[in-house]
């Protein structure tokens, strides 16, 4: 059965798909595995793209049957052409038929919107309409996505220019599926990679301690880690001694603390903590740090008065669930999902113990940057880039979009949005509007560096007598190449490299570390 008008169905599309019989059946397949699961996001998203046009959702409604939708994806993939149409059902062939086409498309609600035919009702029938659409788009999409959006966020930064001379343009990036990670992992779905000249695929690993054993081992390119990570690897403190520099920061701020909603009405403030058990992502963290920072200006001893233990973020709310842990000090969005689950409260954002404090970092290591030096330089450009474009309010809610995705963060939007927008519930009945609950400033301050030393001395983690405050900062932190990178995009980067830093319980003046410690230790004697 075939749509008489082929005038008006050559309308449906906005681009047509180009193919030819070339491609390998799975590289549509692999085209279609990043677009959102709810067919209505798909269909918005692709319209915004440009891929079709708004006219496709009346001339639609008349596709009520299977026959109608196959003859609608021949009729916009072969255009009339025998050949185009013959790669189409062989690409339907090879799915296993139409329906496995369309399962492939939405998952699980394929059978929700295909079985039945549609229903009464204006909503239904529209929702219907888009679903049908998206499949006959799903092949053409896969070959026209590389044309760009007039509105497309690489085209944010006129400035900057594309680098020559790359040593490696294929990468491999790895990350943990944290809101901190957003500039590495936004840079693919939004072409911030692309426009630097690279290939880039970033790579979901499971804890930090895989990230800190696959950088080791050579395995990645490059890597999303917690800012002290690369202080700790390159000293050897916990691991083999590795050099690591950190490119630039991912985010500041954009951490809570967060409590098991069993203890709503028994935890007020630090000193309630005593006898908890509490979740950290990493011992080497700013999250431990923090988290300590703050039990001891309470009037607890971090090392004997509760318990903390590293716990994989991702498995932090199943574990808060199953009350393994009573509080913890996470990246978001596991925070904002403990409260969306219904199993924690956000008792502090971590910007209200240090406002502006760093979190996650771009971070590589030394042989590969030696190595690869003009690519070090493209991608840690392409980053700083992204960030300060999720730093812009306006962008959040189209960057949210692009995290949610299954090989991303895959999280429910609304708990991205909220993390983003920071608009959101704090789980005890109330609506918070914090703007900065995260922000993304790449500038790497070697202030962040002597504080994070300074912590991991006053704490033990590092002995005494490898704490060259001066030498960390300088050799690990690479401050002045952000800087430079920054420029070359028209940012305006600080003109200084290190800066008092405002905490909640008093001000680091990182010129003299080891008097920050010496007065903790003797006013809050721990």
């Amino acid at each position: 059965m075939v749509l008489a008008n082929t005038q008006l169905t050559s309308t449906l599309l906005g681009t047509r798909c180009p193919c030819g019989g070339t491609h390998l059946p799975q590289d549509h397949w692999q085209a279609a595995e990043g677009m959102p699961d709810n067919p209505a996001d798909m269909i918005n998203d692709l319209m915004r793209m440009g891929l079709y046009k708004p006219e496709v959702l009346e001339l639609a409604q008349t596709l009520t049957t299977i026959e109608m939708k196959e003859a609608l994806l021949l009729q916009q993939i072969g255009g009339g052409n025998p050949e185009r149409e013959n790669f189409c059902r062989e690409l339907i062939r090879e799915a296993g038929g139409l329906d496995q086409v369309l399962a492939a498309a939405f998952g699980v609600n394929a059978t929700e919107f295909f079985s039945n035919t549609i229903r009464s009702g204006d909503f239904s029938r529209r929702e219907f309409i888009k679903r049908v659409v998206v499949a006959g788009a799903l092949i053409a999409a896969g070959s026209c996505g590389q044309q760009q959006s007039t509105n497309s966020p690489v085209e944010a930064s006129p400035n900057a220019s594309t680098p020559t001379n790359l040593e490696k343009k294929d990468l491999a990036i790895g990350f943990i599926p944290i809101t901190c990670a957003t500039p590495i992992v936004m840079s693919e779905p939004l072409g911030f990679y692309e426009k630097y000249g690279l290939n880039v695929t970033v790579k979901k690993l499971a804890s930090w301690a895989a990230v800190r054993d696959s950088a080791i081992a050579g395995e990645l390119d490059a890597y999303h880690m917690l800012s002290p990570m690369p202080i700790a690897i390159t000293l050897g403190l916990g691991s083999a001694s590795f050099p690591i520099k950190l490119a630039s920061i991912e985010n500041i701020n954009g951490q809570a603390i967060t409590v098991a909603l069993k203890h709503k009405d028994t935890v007020k403030e630090a000193k309630d903590f005593k006898g908890f058990k509490i979740g950290v992502p990493f011992p080497f963290s700013m999250h431990n740090l923090l988290i300590r920072y703050y039990l001891a200006e309470g009037g607890l001893d971090p090392d004997k008065d509760v318990q903390i233990s590293p716990v994989p973020p991702p498995d932090s709310v199943a574990k808060m669930t199953a009350g393994e842990l009573d509080a913890m000090l996470m990246p978001d969005p596991f925070n904002q999902r403990a409260v969306f689950e219904k199993v924690g409260f956000i008792h502090m954002l971590t910007k209200d113990l240090w406002n502006g404090h760093p979190c996650c970092a771009f971070a590589a290591s030394q042989q590969w940057i030696d190595t690869n030096p003009n690519t070090f330089r493209a991608v840690n450009k392409a980053i700083i880039d992204a960030a300060v474009y999720a730093d812009n309010p306006s962008n959040r809610e189209s960057v949210a979009q692009a995290l949610i995705e299954r090989k991303y963060l895959n999280q429910p939007l609304p708990v991205v949005q909220a993390v983003l927008t920071g608009k959101f519930e704090d789980g005890l009945g109330n609506t918070k509007d914090v703007p900065d609950r995260i922000g993304f400033d790449p500038y790497p301050w070697k202030s962040f560096s002597k504080w994070i030393s300074s912590q991991l001395v006053r704490w033990e983690l590092m002995p005494k007598d490898k704490a060259n405050y001066d030498t960390i900062a300088q050799d690990i932190f690479l401050t002045d190449v952000a800087a430079e990178l920054q420029k070359e995009l028209g940012q305006t980067p600080p003109a200084e490299a290190e800066r008092v830093e405002k905490l909640i319980y008093g001000s680091f003046d990182p010129k003299n570390p080891t008097a920050y410690i010496e007065e903790q230790v003797k006013r809050l004697q721990r």
